[in-house]
């Protein structure tokens, strides 16, 4: 027994030696740390969209801009976009997966995507006030863009990376991203600061969002290379057969038992950490900094400032977050981070004082890139290479499939109870059952089931 175990080990090994040089024969004369810095510069680009965009100035330029003149909730409108923009997202992530394996050209579908993101949040700026529709198509269509591009983004991340450097990179990635996000944020901060048009500041701020997203994708483009494909086919033909591999997905997965409990236990733990992302802001306008009778310049000052503390601090404490990785093991310390959102979720229901906001500014700053950047990670560690892309595709439909449904639970729970505290509440099952599902995903397994599989 014991000689089948060693034996079996040795082939193990053996197979991951071969992996890593086969992945070192893709760059034979690339630089490999400027792959990495090239690579993770993308997280330096699009995080502005996450930042300024999506969890700073578009909430309160819905709610107090885009709606005026109607009897619309934000948080129903703001809700129910996001959802259905990534229920889209959650539909075409699994074929454009597929495409991203099928076709020498992950790069040429990021930018595709990216761009597009790029050109409907600058258009932002158009908006004038009470054109919500016109604001939530646009804002909805730059989400699917943002998204879209990361499917080809997280496939790239295999062959930038060895085995050994990949939690790395991927946490380099989120670390950079934060930085870039804070210094764009603090610009466009100053900006409403400075400006005495509020509304136009921030329309300004989409802009400046827009141009910084775009600058810094050159770097990818120019100096992240794709591992040759074996056979390559138009765009057409790779879409048809992304809908047959959707099925040979649900196979793959189905017979890597561990891939999909992973991916359940993900869809439902990353729901909730996408809603708080999403809807942060547009709790504070509506439940707690109404209550402080101050003017609604402040009140964005104030939840423009908890973003930012939030990006300061994520910057390093995603990078610790991956040497804690390393000392207690990448579930382990997902599973702690989840422990910590549901302290967060709690206290956000009973707090009162508006210190108490920064306080969970500053928490959500050290968990949230690690939890993101750890999960991409240790999904990476259960799939098998060779189908990186179809199967970050299907990881990015259940990411964005999850960010339907916390948003959409918050909106219902605000149309049937008027409670916005019983609203952010209700996220916290996301958290208990996904943490639970987890501690039931066994590494050891999954890794030594990913390196047999196709081998």
């Amino acid at each position: 027994m014991e000689a089948c175990i060693l034996s079996e080990k040795k082939d193990l090994d053996k197979m991951l030696e071969e992996e890593n040089r086969e992945e070192e024969n893709y760059f034979p004369s690339l630089d490999k740390k400027r792959s990495y810095f090239s690579w993770s510069m993308y997280d330096w680009a699009n995080s502005v969209f996450a930042t300024t965009v999506m969890a700073g100035f578009f909430p309160t330029f819905l709610k107090y801009y885009a709606l005026v003149g109607t009897s619309y909730d934000s948080t129903v409108v703001l809700g129910f976009g996001t959802s259905i923009a990534a229920l889209i997202v959650a539909a075409i992530g699994p074929v454009l997966g597929s495409i991203s394996d099928k076709m020498a050209g992950k790069k040429k579908f990021l930018v595709f995507f990216a761009y597009m993101g790029i050109i409907l949040t600058g258009s932002l700026f158009l908006v004038q006030e009470g054109m919500w529709i016109a604001a939530i198509l646009l804002y909805g269509i730059a989400n699917i863009g943002f998204a879209g591009a990361n499917v080809f983004y997280n496939s790239l991340l295999p062959g930038v990376a060895s085995q050994k450097k990949i939690d790395y990179v991927s946490s380099l990635g989120y670390s950079l991203g934060y930085i870039g996000g804070a210094i764009l944020f603090t610009i466009n901060i100053v900006m409403v600061l400075i400006i005495s048009d509020t509304y136009f500041a921030i329309k300004l701020s989409f802009i400046t969002a827009a141009i910084w997203w775009a600058a810094f994708t050159i770097p990818l483009i120019l100096y992240v290379k794709e591992p040759p494909v074996k056979a390559e086919m138009t765009v057409k033909k790779a879409v048809k057969s992304g809908w047959q591999q959707l099925k040979s997905t649900f196979a793959d997965i189905r017979a890597l038992k561990i891939v999909g409990l992973f991916l359940v236990a993900y869809w439902l733990y990353v729901d909730g950490v996408n809603t708080i992302i999403a809807m942060a802001v547009n709790y504070g306008e509506n439940v707690f900094f109404p209550s402080k009778n101050i003017s609604t310049t402040q009140i964005v000052i104030y939840l423009m400032i908890a973003l930012l503390i939030t990006n300061i601090i994520g910057f390093p404490a995603t990078l610790l977050y991956d040497k804690f990785a390393k000392k207690i093991g990448v579930k382990n310390s997902i599973l702690v981070a989840i422990g910590v959102y549901i302290v967060i979720v709690v206290f956000a229901y009973f707090m009162t004082a508006i210190w108490e906001f920064f306080v969970l500014a500053v928490a959500v700053g050290f968990v949230q890139g690690g939890i993101q950047a750890l999960s991409r990670s240790l999904y990476s560690r259960l799939i098998p290479r060779k189908k990186a892309g179809e199967f970050y595709g299907f990881f990015n439909m259940i990411g964005k499939f999850a960010a339907i449904l916390g948003p959409a639970l918050m909106a219902f729970v605000k149309l049937f109870t008027s409670d916005m505290r019983l609203s952010i509440l209700s996220i916290l099952v996301l958290f208990v059952a996904g943490g639970i599902l987890l501690l039931f995903v066994n590494m050891k397994k999954g890794e030594e089931m990913a390196l047999k599989y196709l081998a």
